[in-house]
């Protein structure tokens, strides 16, 4: 029985491993894949912590959908719009899993990959994929050069300022 709360809490030293070596926002690719290692491939713990990390995103989306439909319905609705639970945990780790078998795709945020991922499930054009990932790539790429240069404190205390 001890086993199950020490293996938890051993994931969320990993993923906090994972974060702490580079001053990143979000995970992408690179810490997905690294997800293995960090596991020494024991697959039901790999499966733990992905889906651990995508219940999280889910959750936080959920809340902050709830957040803005209590301000202004429509707004809300056109925001969180697209489908990014319509596969299971299961199905969405082995699609990303494929996905970033890609390797340029492995700075894709996997908020942004498991939107793209939905998409090709539920068969939108190839044309609407690929301009939405070159958006992601530049919004990202733009993010990151902000980091750098001021930093994610000062990003971020801007961001609260002007929100």
């Amino acid at each position: 029985m001890r086993i199950i709360p020490i293996s938890i809490l051993l994931s969320f030293c990993l993923i906090g491993q994972i974060l702490e070596k580079e001053n990143k926002l979000l995970w992408d690719g690179t810490d997905w894949k690294h997800v293995s290692t960090r596991v020494d491939g024991n697959p039901a713990m790999v499966f733990r912590v992905k889906s651990a990390y995508l219940t999280g995103v889910l959750d936080g989306r959920l809340y902050y959908y709830l957040k803005s439909w209590a301000e202004k319905q429509t707004f809300s609705d056109s925001l969180y719009g697209d489908r990014i639970d319509y596969l299971t945990l299961r199905e969405t780790v082995k699609q990303l899993d494929q996905f970033y078998q890609n390797p340029l795709m492995d700075y894709v945020p996997v908020v942004s990959a498991m939107i793209i991922v939905h998409m090709q499930v539920e068969q939108v054009s190839q044309a609407v994929i690929d301009q939405y990932v070159e958006q992601t790539k530049y919004w990202i790429n733009q993010l990151t050069l902000d980091i750098q240069s001021r930093g994610m404190h000062e990003l971020l205390r801007e961001k609260q300022k002007r929100y």
